[in-house]
């Protein structure tokens, strides 16, 4: 879809696109007889999918109406079911929890656009705003969402290794050592899952970006549900650890910096946060234990993310330099590992 005013959406059905953007329009009182009328703002920070802030003036005068465009990264099949992820984001809607759903078109869908604050690299530092995040990710981890509540995590890595594997040319295989991950992948099963570990519904990729917040009412908004499926919750928590040490808007977005992985004291604050946010009592002996099972499962989160890494390498047009980013997670994975496992 060209729009000349402001920009391109390069979706693969433009004329669907447009029928459907109108009708959205519609729905709200607008007509939309001159498609110059939307304006396009691509919005950076997305690696799966390309995503579009799109404007248009409403018939009430100087107003004007957001949505978000969401272009479907290509083969991003391979990582997870778009019917389930469209079922979960509906779910997510009628909860309450994130944006509506407004329309959809063979290669992306429309959402309501949030009028919040996207979250910088610098705000997760920030304990008032850390402290909320943790609070709403124990809110997520409680949600009682249908279908199957079994661990997805390990499946997911065994699936995603098997696509690597394919996309992969003999040398890289080579490079990540992609064939003894099947082995690596079964010690972490052995050593991680512990019958007393809470199993919750993870987002699977909190992120900065996927974290919006009120500046008036301080309340913060998880969005972006492609990865999320029940886990154990300290997962959760690793994967958000993990996810400090990025910055997906500087000028080299790929490059991660494990000095500023959180410390001891942050991740102790962050925990805290999250458990009293439930509102029931918890001892200092929970808060240990989850952060000591939250640094184990780092080692899972560096080769989901890796994996991922190499996958979309060989599939995503996005630009991004995914292979190198896969390299940083892998390297932390043998990094790390005599650090948190005890064979």
């Amino acid at each position: 879809m060209a729009l000349k005013k402001n920009g391109f959406i390069p979706s693969s059905a433009p004329e669907e696109l447009k029928k459907v953007l109108v009708a959205v329009a519609s729905v709200w009182g607008d007509t939309i007889e001159d498609m110059e009328e939307f304006h396009v703002f691509p919005l950076k920070g997305a690696m799966t999918n390309e995503v579009f802030q799109i404007n248009w003036p409403t018939n009430h005068g100087d107003l004007h109406q957001k949505v978000l465009v969401r272009v479907y990264g290509k083969g991003v099949e391979v990582f997870f079911n778009r019917d389930d992820e469209i079922r979960t984001f509906e779910c997510m809607s009628e909860l309450g929890q994130g944006p509506r759903l407004l329309g959809r078109f063979s290669d992306g869908r429309i959402e309501e656009f949030i009028h919040a604050r996207t979250l910088s690299a610098a705000d997760l530092r920030v304990p008032e705003i850390s402290s909320l995040i943790g609070a709403k990710l124990r809110e997520f981890n409680n949600l009682d969402m249908p279908g199957p509540k079994n661990v997805l995590l390990w499946e997911r890595l065994r699936t995603w290794l098997s696509q690597a594997k394919r996309f992969c040319s003999p040398s890289t295989a080579k490079e990540f050592g992609l064939d003894g991950l099947e082995e690596e992948i079964s010690i972490l099963e052995k050593e991680l899952t512990q019958g007393y570990q809470e199993i919750g519904f993870c987002h699977n990729d909190l992120q900065y970006g996927n974290i919006m917040m009120d500046e008036e009412t301080r309340v913060i908004t998880l969005i972006d549900y492609e990865y999320a499926s029940y886990n154990p919750v300290a997962y959760d928590l690793a994967n958000h650890f993990c996810e400090m040490a990025a910055n997906y808007h500087s000028e080299t977005p790929h490059i991660l910096d494990y000095s500023i992985y959180p410390d001891l004291e942050e991740r102790r604050r962050f925990i805290s946060a999250y458990l009293v946010s439930s509102g029931n009592e918890y001892s200092d002996a929970k808060v240990e234990q989850l952060l000591s099972d939250a640094e184990k499962y780092t080692l899972a989160n560096h080769l989901f993310w890796g994996l991922w890494g190499i996958i979309s390498g060989h599939l995503n047009k996005i630009d991004f330099k995914y292979l190198e980013y896969a390299r940083q997670r892998f390297q932390q994975y043998w990094l790390t590992k005599p650090l948190h496992l005890s064979s």
